[in-house]
């Protein structure tokens, strides 16, 4: 236990970004998975759906300072490539 007051406060600073970091982090990969779920099932709709909902709760992340802009790019990116991939060639 730190005996410095800064510290203290460093130490209650960290925890809390702890547990932020934790929530935003359980919450993409739950988005992640409904998106793969849907993937899986190959519904275009339903892939969609999710899909945009993994946009927003990404880029929340990002906003939140979770997650880098640029690995959130990469993500939603990797992404957007699998739902093409089911979409039917015009």
């Amino acid at each position: 236990m730190p005996n410095i007051k800064s510290a203290i406060k460093r130490v209650a600073v960290a925890e809390r970004n702890n547990v932020r970091n934790r929530f935003w982090k359980s919450t993409m990969r739950s988005a992640r998975t409904k998106v793969e779920d849907a993937l899986e099932a190959k519904n275009p709709e339903d892939t969609s759906k999710a899909l945009s909902l993994a946009f927003q709760t990404i880029d929340k992340a990002v906003s939140k300072g979770v997650l880098h802009k640029n690995a959130a790019n990469r993500r939603k990116s990797r992404m957007a490539l699998k739902l093409a991939k089911l979409q039917p060639k015009k």
